[in-house]
């Protein structure tokens, strides 16, 4: 199976790399995410419930994130345990480009099945990861945007107290730009 999209998201690319690689936000945004955790370098450890038809599974996924180019693009590469249902192993080039205020995110997926959920079909394979690709980037979407919105809110405070105190601007922008990297380095990228 392949799958190729483009999904436009109201943020800066930035702010669209900092939530692909945040994972509080992956979690909320994956349907039927059940847990996810970081592993060791840049791994991931992923529990999903899902169906496909009138098929119900539990995957376990490992995944890892290689050719790694902040805030351009990266390979995720993805190998799944359902158990009885059968397995999922795959990977997605991923590319993020700015347009103007927005950012595009595009990727170029492939994947493979087997067990049970070889048995119903492409057609039926291909409708669901759509589907869930499509609940996916609805969820990402919302929780970047609002995410870029508190942010910009917070700037826009902190300037005005700024102008209010007297403190130079670029001073307090000096400060946002130097918390915004230390909380990046504590969340481990």
């Amino acid at each position: 199976m392949e799958m190729n999209a483009n999904h436009r998201i109201a943020a800066s690319p930035q702010r669209v790399w900092e939530a692909l690689n945040d994972v509080e936000i992956l979690r909320a945004a994956i349907p039927g995410c059940e847990s996810l955790e970081a592993g060791e370098g840049d791994t991931l450890q992923a529990r999903v419930t899902t169906r496909i038809g009138p098929v119900k599974a539990r995957f376990t996924f490992n995944v890892s994130l290689t050719d790694l180019n902040p805030p351009n693009s990266y390979t995720i590469i993805a190998d799944g345990q359902g158990g009885a249902a059968g397995f999922a192993k795959g990977s997605a080039a991923v590319t993020l480009s700015a347009d103007g205020a927005d950012t595009l995110l595009a990727y170029h997926a492939q994947a493979q099945v087997g067990g049970k959920l070889a048995q119903l079909g492409a057609r039926l394979i291909d409708g669901t990861a759509k589907k869930l690709a499509d609940e996916f980037f609805t969820n990402f979407s919302a929780l970047v945007t609002d995410g870029e919105s508190q942010e910009q809110k917070a700037a826009t405070e902190q300037q005005a107290t700024a102008v209010r105190r007297g403190v130079p601007l670029w001073v307090w922008l000096s400060i946002v730009a130097v918390a915004g990297l230390i909380g990046w380095q504590l969340l481990g990228a």
